[in-house]
């Protein structure tokens, strides 16, 4: 008899080293399983809306340019370096840019636009039609047309024709505009049919060596 309790207290004994041993080995795993984890962690990746017009470079809504190849596959965003809200080939009295892509960068801008302003502008003249979600939906929207920047409803006025401003309508302010993008330029209005340079010779005025420019010109101010 005591020799079968002391073969059975060794078998005990024996039981409990090895479940010891197994916490200690479940212990030990999950122990460095969590400091890997805290090591390295998961990155959380914010997607980037996007401009999708152009066909060698795009905007993202962080207010970064840069070209298709570029791009983070993932997150969709620009890499985070050049000038963010660049303004590249805008002109920043019209608020007009030359550039679809640089004229989202450079509308993004806080300083330039108000988000409140933005937030609370419908997207279609209609009373029934959504406002803007965000700053980038009326960026990107508003700078691909613009009534003011094109004429007979099938040209452009210039090659700043990719407009950011915030529609208004007060006269005051589209005269100001006008203005401003006519600055230095001196407006010659001739009779219809009468040819931009016979208009200028006659009035004294060198003209424009761009003849379609002082056509545009002259046609504007009839209309005005």
């Amino acid at each position: 008899m005591e020799v079968s309790a002391s073969a059975s207290r060794r078998r005990n004994n024996s039981i409990c080293i090895k479940i010891s041993l197994l916490i200690l080995v479940i212990f030990h795993f999950s122990s460095t399983i969590t400091a890997i984890r805290k090591d390295v962690g998961f990155q959380i990746i914010h997607p980037c809306k996007t401009t999708v017009q152009g066909r060698y470079l795009l905007s993202d809504d962080n207010g970064y340019v840069c070209n298709a190849a570029s791009v983070n596959s993932r997150s969709r965003c620009c890499p985070q370096r050049g000038e963010k809200f660049s303004c590249h080939g805008c002109n920043l009295l019209s608020q007009c840019c030359n550039s679809y892509e640089y004229c989202v960068s450079c509308c993004l801008n806080p300083a330039l636009i108000s988000k409140e302003q933005v937030l609370k502008m419908k997207v279609a003249k209609p009373t029934t039609a959504r406002t803007y979600s965000s700053v980038f939906d009326y960026c990107a929207g508003r700078c691909r047309h613009s009534s003011e920047s094109v004429v007979h409803e099938n040209a452009y006025i210039s090659d700043f024709h990719h407009c950011f401003s915030l529609s208004s309508n007060s006269s005051g302010k589209n005269s100001t505009l006008t203005e401003a993008r006519l600055s230095g330029i001196n407006v010659v209005v001739g009779r219809q049919g009468e040819s931009c340079n016979s208009v200028c010779k006659s009035r004294g005025q060198s003209c424009v060596p761009i003849n379609l420019w002082c056509l545009i010109v002259v046609t504007l101010f009839r209309n005005i």
